[in-house]
C-alpha cells in the first residue's frame, strides 16, 4: 500500500486583493479628527462617536460589492493602524467563509 506524503501548505498571503475586510466587523472608535463623514458616525452607550454599523454587523462606509472602504482617504485612525496581515488581522479572518459575495 502507497501512502500519500504530508505536504505543508502555506498560509494564504493576505493582500488588498484578497482581504476579506473582516476589521470591519469590529467596533471604532474615533478617538481623533481624520474628516470621516457625518454620515458615517454614531454615538455609542457611553456617548462617544464611533463608526455606524449597519443591521448586517459591517461598517456603514464599507462597499459591500468590493469589500472596499470608501472613506479610505478619511479613515479612522483605529483603521489607519490596523496592519493589514498583522496577528490581530489574521485571528479576526478565521472563521469567516463568506465575506464576499
Amino acid at each position: 500500500m502507497k501512502t500519500i506524503p504530508l505536504v505543508e501548505l502555506p498560509a494564504p498571503v493576505v493582500t488588498c486583493s484578497t482581504c476579506a475586510a473582516c476589521c470591519c466587523q469590529l467596533e471604532v472608535m474615533l478617538i481623533t479628527d481624520t474628516g470621516v463623514p457625518e454620515r458615517f458616525i454614531d454615538t455609542d452607550d457611553w456617548g462617544g462617536e464611533v463608526m455606524l454599523r449597519l443591521d448586517d454587523g459591517w461598517c456603514a462606509a464599507l462597499d459591500r460589492d468590493s469589500m472596499m472602504c470608501t472613506i479610505y482617504e478619511r479613515r479612522p485612525l483605529i483603521c489607519r493602524e490596523f496592519e493589514m496581515g498583522a496577528p490581530e488581522c489574521l485571528e479576526e479572518r478565521q472563521g469567516i467563509t463568506t465575506a464576499y459575495r
